[in-house]
C-alpha cells in the first residue's frame, strides 16, 4: 500500500503543500483509487474536525455525520478544480458543511414525522415542547451554517473575480440596467459554462471567446461585448460550483435556469 506522506509536507512551505495536494487531487480524478483511499485515511481529522465544527458538538468516526463527511470529502475530489481558485481544502470543507447542513434539516423533519403521532400524550405537554424546542434550535443552527457557508462561497468568489480582473465594484457598474437585458446575459452565462470548448477557453485564457461563442447564441457580437464581464461573472458561478449564489442568478422573469 502506497501511503501518502502528509507529515513530512509541513516542513515545506504551505504553497508546496497545496501544490502537492492539487497533484494527488487530480491524480485521484483521473482514477487512481489508491490515491483516493490514501486521501481519505489521511484527511480523517480533518474531516472530523470540520464535521464537529458544523455540528458544534464532538463527532467519532462511528457516528453518522462522520460517514457523511467522508462521502462530502470524496466529493470535493471529484469535483475540485484548481483553475476556479481556492484552495482544495478550502473547497473541501465548504462541501462538507453543506452536506452536513443537508443531513440536519433531513433528520429534522424525520424526526417531525415520528413525534407528530405522540404530541399531545403527555397531559403536561411536554413532548410537544421539546419538540418544538428543539426544532428551531435545528432551524437556527442549519440557517447559521449556511450563512456561514455562503459567505465562504462569496469570498472564493470574490478571488476567483480578481483572477480575470473583474471587482465586485466593477461588476456592479457593468450589470445590465433592464431586466430582459440581465436574463438575456444570464443565458448567454449558462451556455458558455455548458459547451465544452467555450467554457475551457474561459478557464484556460481568462477571457470569454466571443467569435466562438457566437456560434452558440443568437444575439449580436456588439451585445456580448457590451455584456462580457458580467456574462463572465455569472458564468463563473455555474463553472465553480457556487451553490449558495445560484439563487442571485435565476431570471427576473419565467422559471430558474436549469
Amino acid at each position: 500500500m502506497r501511503l501518502i506522506r502528509i507529515k513530512s509536507w509541513f516542513n515545506s512551505k504551505h504553497q508546496n503543500v497545496d501544490r502537492e495536494l492539487e497533484d494527488l487531487v487530480l491524480k485521484a480524478q483521473n482514477g487512481d483509487e489508491q490515491i483516493r483511499h490514501d486521501l481519505l485515511e489521511q484527511y480523517k481529522p480533518f474531516i472530523k474536525k470540520i464535521v464537529s465544527k458544523s455540528c458544534k458538538r464532538y463527532i467519532s468516526e462511528s457516528m453518522d455525520e462522520f460517514s457523511i463527511g467522508l462521502l462530502a470529502f470524496n466529493e470535493a475530489v471529484d469535483q475540485y478544480n484548481k483553475d476556479q481558485g481556492g484552495k482544495f481544502l478550502t473547497f473541501a470543507s465548504v462541501v462538507i458543511q453543506r452536506r452536513i447542513i443537508d443531513y440536519i434539516r433531513k433528520e429534522s423533519r424525520h424526526k417531525h414525522l415520528l413525534l407528530s403521532d405522540v404530541e399531545g400524550e403527555d397531559a403536561g405537554g411536554n413532548v410537544k415542547e421539546s419538540y418544538i424546542d428543539r426544532k428551531q434550535s435545528l432551524e437556527k443552527f442549519a440557517a447559521e451554517e449556511e450563512s456561514k457557508t455562503r459567505i465562504e462561497e462569496i469570498k472564493r468568489y470574490q478571488k476567483l473575480l480578481e483572477s480575470f480582473g473583474i471587482t465586485f465594484d466593477v461588476l456592479s457598474k457593468e450589470c445590465p440596467k433592464h431586466s430582459d437585458a440581465r436574463d438575456n446575459a444570464k443565458m448567454i452565462a449558462k451556455t458558455v459554462a455548458e459547451v465544452d470548448e467555450i467554457r475551457d477557453a474561459l478557464v484556460e485564457k481568462k477571457r470569454l471567446p466571443i467569435k466562438e461563442l457566437e456560434a452558440f447564441v443568437t444575439c449580436s457580437r456588439k451585445t456580448i461585448e457590451r455584456n462580457r464581464k458580467y456574462i463572465i461573472a455569472i458564468a463563473l458561478i455555474y463553472i465553480g460550483e457556487f451553490q449558495s449564489l445560484r439563487s442571485y442568478i435565476e431570471p427576473e422573469k419565467g422559471g430558474p435556469l436549469t
